[in-house]
């Protein structure tokens, strides 16, 4: 087969000519549009497990409300391939930078007009309608974010620094859910309860107009990845980089998706559907399950550095497995202390959880990106996480009600839960040509 595009050597991701100040506008630019786009959403994800379902599905019951409510969740992923998919194919044809601001519009737009959209009772099957479109317009844009940020960060980090400049964007991720539920605990202390489920659920919506602007800002400052700029210098770039990075690299396109379903299926057990399970099964209060939540997203913060620290000393597998192995070890005892409701269980079992997290993602950035050449990059490691999402997270708060609701118990879950991480423990074994070339250029480094 005839190669559609010209591979560079692993050398062309060493941007000598970035400067310190310019590398520390990278990272901020990419952990502040982060942190937004990661609030726009999930505060999706708390208001459809906390008040979605009698705002748009009152007609049936509490828990076929509940599914529905989730299930617009998930259908936020059904547009992430899509959207990672043109912003891959451009992000390698035009640059990283464009897509990066392009993603935060995008999401932006969409929602700001979930918050002002009217509910059942106003507009009647309209308003679910309408909420699936916008979610799925929320879907494009995150679809092409998390590759533009990653990207951005990585091909500006020296070759010995790739994990820990690549874990600036995974920060984004519990800092954009650390604000959505410090938004929704404010609303909902300082509104009665009536009030929140009415409207009040819409102010963190809009609050989102004052993060996008900041976003702007910032990302609009920063210079094109040194990598990409060499690329179209040399007149380098792929013609058709999407198709080129499905037939000349299937095995790298399993192995990374496979990666990413175990630290989406954790991420939004805890995020998504732990709120719902605490609140509809357990009968604790919505407030405590909030907190839960903002506790592990803390942690998760403030640990996927060091981990990915760690990553660039003894290699990015070598974390990411001993992360998985935790991972799946402590499915079940996470569920075994959460269903206890004791309150120092309950921190233990989010506790362990976020690190489990935090190892993973401190780790996956430079083990993604580390898959495909320069050319091809962008789409090969937005089609892995976004197909990786859906596998993964997207469909983890759905299966995990349903299981329960069929079982009547936890463990299903946690079994459950334990399989998707071993999926990702066997993908992190593979090795493409790329990802030794990255590691040893790495190593080399150091030593």
């Amino acid at each position: 087969m005839t190669s559609t595009a010209t591979v560079l050597p692993m050398d062309a991701d060493k941007p000598q000519t970035v400067s310190n100040s310019e590398r520390r506008r990278i990272l901020a630019a990419c952990l502040v549009g982060a942190t937004i786009e990661w609030y726009d959403f999930f505060i999706y994800g708390a208001a459809a497990a906390l008040v979605f379902a009698p705002q748009f599905f009152p007609n049936v019951s509490p828990l076929a409300g509940t599914l529905a409510a989730l299930a617009t969740f998930s259908v936020g992923f059904i547009a992430r391939p899509l959207g990672g998919a043109v912003m891959g194919h451009f992000g390698d044809r035009i640059g990283r930078k464009p897509m990066l601001v392009l993603t935060l519009a995008i999401m932006g737009v969409s929602t700001l007009l979930i918050g002002l959209l009217p509910n059942y009772e106003s507009i009647g099957i309209a308003a679910p309608i309408l909420l699936v479109l916008l979610r799925l317009l929320q879907g494009f844009g995150v679809g092409g974010e998390w590759g533009a940020a990653v990207l951005m960060a990585v091909e500006h980090a020296p070759p010995r620094k790739r994990a820990v400049y690549g874990a600036f964007p995974q920060m984004g991720i519990p800092a954009g859910i650390i604000l959505s539920v410090l938004a929704f605990i404010a609303v909902g202390s300082w509104l009665p309860s009536e009030a929140f489920q009415s409207w009040g659920w819409r102010i963190p919506f809009l609050l989102s107009a004052i993060l996008i602007v900041v976003g702007f800002v910032v990302r609009m400052t920063i210079s094109e990845s040194p990598v990409f700029a060499k690329m179209e210098q040399k007149r380098e770039i792929a013609r058709s980089p999407l198709i080129a990075v499905i037939m000349e690299h299937p095995l790298a396109l399993i192995a990374g998706t496979a990666t990413i379903i175990g630290s989406t299926t954790l991420g939004y057990l805890v995020l998504v559907y732990m709120p719902s399970y605490g609140t509809s099964v357990l009968k604790l209060p919505r407030n405590r399950m909030l907190d839960f939540t903002l506790l592990a997203a803390t942690i998760w913060f403030l640990t996927t550095l060091i981990f990915a620290y760690f990553s660039d000393r003894f290699t990015v597998r070598k974390v990411y497995l001993l992360a998985a192995t935790v991972g799946i070890l402590w499915a079940i005892p996470f569920f075994w202390l959460v269903d206890s409701t004791s309150i120092p269980a309950m921190i233990l079992a989010y506790s362990v959880t976020a690190v489990v997290i935090a190892g993973m993602l401190g780790a996956q950035s430079a083990l993604i990106a580390a898959l495909f050449p320069p050319s091809m990059r962008f789409s090969g490691i937005s089609i892995v996480a976004n197909v990786g999402a859906i596998l993964g997270g997207g469909i983890a708060p759905v299966i995990a009600t349903s299981l329960y609701a069929y079982y009547g118990s936890s463990m299903a879950i946690a079994l459950y839960v334990a399989a998707m991480v071993v999926i990702s423990f066997l993908g992190t074994l593979y090795r493409s040509p790329y990802n030794e070339e990255f590691f040893s250029s790495s190593a080399q480094e150091r030593h």
